[in-house]
């Protein structure tokens, strides 16, 4: 049987259950404007604008399942309090989330309150009792592990530390795991790995990796090393390491170590990024696919994620727009238009504000970066729009372009300030416009806004044109002069 895509793992894992159990909690954010520091002591005044709140912990983990298309039985542990009776209510508004919210009395829920202003968090305040949980609890939630497993595909371990994923929890999610037939993965804390020794798939990230084993990932070959001690320290099946901005790396029993790289993405907040991960590892695993292929979904949704502001979701249509741009890869050169609409689309769901700039691009210079970077800081996400090599000739001269459309387009994939490229074989870029409707145009050079090709249909429908003004001296015919001036 051939091996599914992983658009295809997306499909083939829609509906099926995960069981996912650990330490439940609500996060709340508290936002806010600062204007002025205490005369009371070297702190800021925030003032107060709003209030969020969602679920978090297990409960940001169930949040992704549910949006990345899977249904969920979720398994924790509250307190007889309003925390507790409001997480309840936010899970409950879930539809594919069935949450088993086991009461304990004189045990407070989880909670973790951030503040927020100006896009960064400046202080976060725990209130939480992350004691061990008593045995008539324990006991309650290992019996709903084992009823709810049987119609599942997947089980997920979340321990947050919080006390609700004991010894004898884990014990009960690897029994349940074999007598089903289905794989086991935990989200570990703490130094002692020993714990999960029975469990399919371990995912630490880097540091808590580093910290269990007193070992450097600060390399690729520091991670090989550290993986491959702790698979002859411990009896898992697997290790998947989460390694920020450098991807994730994996071993399993028996094979070698192997790194997957994600593209560079601009990070907005990394809070959840590791449920999204361990969500979407668990898409791959509960629709048939790979270890391998797990990993690259967990790359590519946790890249979605740090995009984002708050404990964020992925949808699933995120995601496939993800894989059609190659992100669990480090990125295509370029994708199709119809693939960048529907990812301007998802962008747009995800509250993102979505910017266009275009060119040839043929060498790229500082004039360049100046606008892409100018352009970036305006917008959630920004797209250009590349000539083709037939378009830069019929502009520029039958001795260009310099370089063709795959080599320009993977330089500026490669660039931190570009989320997607789309070649246009047409000399301006209008249909493009017209088929993207970007909330943001911005183009470089001596130009007015009446002047700017699609800026009467970014007006038009509310969004906003951007000019940066020319680097003197930077042009790619200056550049190609200079060129043959040394030459000669």
């Amino acid at each position: 049987m051939a091996e599914l895509s992983l658009t295809d793992l997306i499909a083939a894992a829609a509906g099926k259950r995960v069981v996912c159990v650990g330490d439940v909690m609500l996060d709340r954010f508290v936002y806010g404007q600062v204007t002025r520091i205490s005369p009371e002591a070297p702190v800021p005044i925030m003032r107060r604008h709003r209030e969020a709140a969602m679920p978090g912990g297990a409960g940001n983990v169930a949040r992704n399942l549910d949006s990345l298309g899977l249904q969920t039985s979720l398994i924790g542990v509250v307190g007889d309090d309003a925390e507790g009776r409001e997480l309840a209510q936010l899970l409950g508004t879930l539809d594919a989330v069935d949450a088993d919210l086991i009461v304990m009395r004189g045990r407070p829920t989880t909670l973790k309150t951030r503040f927020v202003a100006g896009g960064q968090q400046l202080l976060r305040v725990d209130a939480e009792e992350a004691s061990p949980i008593d045995k008539v609890t324990e006991g309650k939630l290992i019996a709903s592990i084992y009823e709810e497993a049987a119609q599942a595909s997947l089980i997920i371990v979340s321990d947050y530390a919080k006390g609700a994923v004991s010894d004898d929890v884990i014990v009960a999610a690897h029994r349940a795991g074999a007598e089903f037939a289905i794989p086991v993965i935990a989200d570990p804390k703490g130094r002692d790995f020993q714990r999960y020794s029975t469990i399919d798939v371990i995912k630490p990230n880097a540091s808590e990796l580093a910290n269990a084993f007193g070992m450097s990932t600060d390399s690729d070959q520091d991670v090989a090393a550290t993986l491959e001690h702790a698979m002859q320290s411990i009896g898992a099946r697997s290790i998947v390491v989460t390694r920020a901005a450098k991807g994730m790396s994996y071993i399993s029993r028996g094979g070698k170590v192997i790194h997957r790289a994600g593209k560079a993405r601009e990070v907005y907040d990394v809070s959840g990024a590791g449920d999204t991960s361990i969500a979407a590892l668990a898409l791959g695993l509960a629709g048939g696919g790979t270890l391998g292929q797990a990993v690259d979904l967990a790359i590519a949704a946790s890249g979605i994620a740090v995009g984002k502001a708050g404990t964020a979701t992925v949808s699933a249509a995120e995601l496939r727009g993800a894989l059609d741009m190659g992100l669990e890869r480090g990125g295509v050169s370029h994708i199709p238009l119809d693939t960048a609409v529907s990812q301007v689309a998802a962008w747009r769901d995800a509250g993102l504000t979505v910017g266009f700039t275009n060119g040839c691009f043929d060498i790229l210079h500082p004039g360049h970066l100046k606008v892409l970077e100018e352009a970036k800081s305006r917008c959630g996400r920004l797209i250009v729009g590349l000539n083709s090599d037939a378009s830069v000739r019929r502009l520029k001269g039958p001795t260009r372009p310099v370089n063709d459309a795959d080599s320009r387009a993977r330089v500026l994939s490669g660039l931190s300030a570009v989320d997607a490229v789309v070649v246009f074989g047409e000399d301006t870029p209008a249909s493009l416009i017209a088929a993207l409707q970007p909330d943001l145009l911005v183009k470089g050079g001596d130009y007015t806004i009446e002047t700017i090709v699609g800026a009467d249909l970014v007006l038009a429908r509310g969004g906003t044109v951007h000019i940066v003004p020319t680097v003197d001296g930077q042009s790619t015919t200056a550049a190609i002069a200079r060129a043959k001036a040394k030459a000669d």
